[in-house]
């Protein structure tokens, strides 16, 4: 009786202190939701309801645990144990207990992602015109193979049996629906032979309805959501039934399979699509990879893709500015004539010189005009540091993330450098340390599928004098005996690191032509065609 009150007693204590600690996280939590973003699971009641839950389940827990310890204490034997480590293992369990709830809590908390597009794409109603005309050829193989190659040819026993003799795809077209994918139709004119004088032409009709999806790796893929096939007799020269001979077509073609070779035709352009995300080097040791973030969206303008871009250095993915402003694909006021139009933020564009940065292609070491004889005429103190005339180097790194600025027709790019500028190789003794904020326009082009970035002319630089061990030296003087260096010098090396160009995203086997670039208020337009490369000494297919 004894233990039973005091299990009643401890329970009740253990009950009320958990409370009171359980009001004061929930008053915790209140707090950190207002500035954590949990608001809107607020507003669907998602989260009180997990939340009452978990409480509940740790509550029952609690209880369990507490009373199988003190059956565990309630020993016999011991009649008069002291409650002490009775009381020290409940309260121990108890805020074991609040300890899971607020892990368990925190894990409902709705993750922030930083995955948002900073580029894209619109495919055209022009660009599928297009994909239709170049993928005609690459349908008519395919049917061709799988519809002669596997019907059987006539044999002794049923000399009449039909044998398709030709396949060929009289139309091939894509067309968008919009809000939901795009509608494909082939019609297929087939030469039917059932005995050596007797011929007839059938007309194969499918109607498919595609989609782009995301699979489980992150690309994506063309897939089928719909599938209608029909034949008809178009002209024979034999005098049979028509609807007959239809059926027996039916029943050896067996259409209904038809949409497997559907499936089949999408198999080839799907293998192409995966390029999409690949990797491709920008310096030997920078990648650039463009990721999907969703399935497309369909609008009349066409089909959007919006793409988040990574940067590697050395193999390893690194961090990135936060872009200020979420990006969209700006969609066009009006039906474009382009095949496709491909947009970047600004963002994008600091991105990568933020990985150049990183991966320290912009660190460059500059030879000057001077030497250090030449350079003692007008500091004196340099006399004593060089014994011998040798030429003045500077050595640039960053010291911090450069920024690109886009405006109406106007891109810019601020680079902050430090310059060690010394002389002699081994070791390098330098002897003044100079910041150098650099603002630089940019021009930009696009050449197959790579886009070339270039500094165009330096529009200001400024210098300020860091360290010296020469003595002070005015600001005039540095800008006289530097400048010129500087500003010849660094846009050299910086249009020696973008010389092989930035791969757009692209799919493997075409090329952009008919480019026009325009340089917008955060963001620049690529409206352009797609080409089919050609294999050498053949025709352009999509094969």
């Amino acid at each position: 009786m004894t233990f039973d009150k005091m299990d009643e007693g401890v329970n009740k204590m253990c009950t009320e202190k958990k409370e009171e600690a359980e009001e004061e996280k929930e008053k915790e939590e209140r707090e950190e939701e207002m500035s954590s973003g949990k608001q809107g699971w607020e507003e669907d009641g998602t989260y009180q309801n997990w939340q009452h839950c978990l409480k509940g389940a740790v509550k029952d827990l609690a209880h369990s645990l507490g009373c199988r310890l003190g059956r565990e204490n309630h020993h016999p034997q011991s009649p008069h144990a002291p409650c002490n480590n009775y009381l020290l293992k409940i309260k121990g369990a108890c805020m074991a207990m609040l300890r899971t709830l607020s892990v368990l809590l925190s894990l409902l908390v709705p993750a922030h992602s930083t995955r948002s597009p900073d580029c894209g794409g619109i495919l055209t109603p022009s660009g599928l015109r297009y994909l239709a005309e170049v993928s005609k050829p690459h349908a008519e193989s395919v049917l061709r193979r799988d519809l002669m190659d596997s019907a059987p040819a006539p044999s002794p026993t049923s000399p009449s049996r039909n044998q398709i003799i030709s396949v060929k795809v009289d139309k091939f077209s894509l067309t968008l629906i919009p809000d939901t994918g795009m509608r494909l139709s082939i019609e297929v004119d087939l030469g039917i032979s059932s005995a050596p004088s007797s011929t007839k032409e059938m007309r194969l009709s499918i109607l498919a309805d595609l989609h782009v999806d995301m699979n489980p790796e992150g690309n994506l893929e063309v897939v089928t959501s719909d599938c209608k096939p029909t034949l008809e007799e178009v002209q024979s020269t034999e005098e049979t039934d028509s609807k007959s001979s239809s059926s027996d077509m039916d029943k050896q073609i067996n259409v209904e399979k038809i949409c497997l070779e559907v499936s089949k035709l999408l198999l080839f352009p799907n293998e192409r699509l995966m390029s999409l995300a690949a990797p491709f080097p920008i310096t030997p040791n920078c990648q650039v990879q463009y990721l999907p973030l969703a399935a497309p969206m369909y609008s009349e303008q066409g089909i959007i893709i919006s793409l988040q871009t990574t940067f590697q250095v050395a193999g390893a993915a690194i961090p990135l500015p936060v872009s200020p402003v979420p990006f969209s694909m700006p969609e066009p006021a009006r039906s474009s004539p382009s095949h496709l139009i491909l947009a970047f933020s600004e963002h994008f564009y600091t991105s990568l010189f933020s990985a150049l940065e990183e991966s320290g292609a912009l660190n460059v070491s500059l030879l000057s005009s001077l030497t250090t004889a030449t350079l003692a005429e007008r500091i004196t103190q340099m006399g004593s540091l060089f014994q011998e005339d040798l030429p003045v180097v500077l050595q640039a790194v960053t010291r911090s993330s450069p920024h690109v600025v886009l405006e109406e027709d106007k891109a810019i790019v601020q680079l902050f450098l430090t310059a060690q500028i010394g002389a002699g190789s081994s070791p390098f003794q330098s002897f003044l340390s100079v910041n150098v904020d650099v603002t630089a326009r940019l021009q930009i082009s696009v050449a197959d599928t790579r886009m070339i970035i270039s500094v165009a002319a330096v529009e200001d630089i400024e210098l300020s004098l860091a360290t010296s061990d020469v003595g002070p030296i005015l600001a005039a003087l540095l800008e006289e005996l530097f400048l010129p260096t500087l500003r010849e010098e660094v846009p050299a090396q910086i249009n020696k690191v973008l010389r092989q160009g930035v791969f757009l995203p692209h799919i493997a086997s075409f090329t952009y032509i008919d480019v026009n670039i325009t340089i917008h208020k955060d963001y620049v337009l690529i409206p352009c065609n797609l080409q089919l490369e050609a294999k050498t000494g053949e025709a352009r297919t999509w094969e």
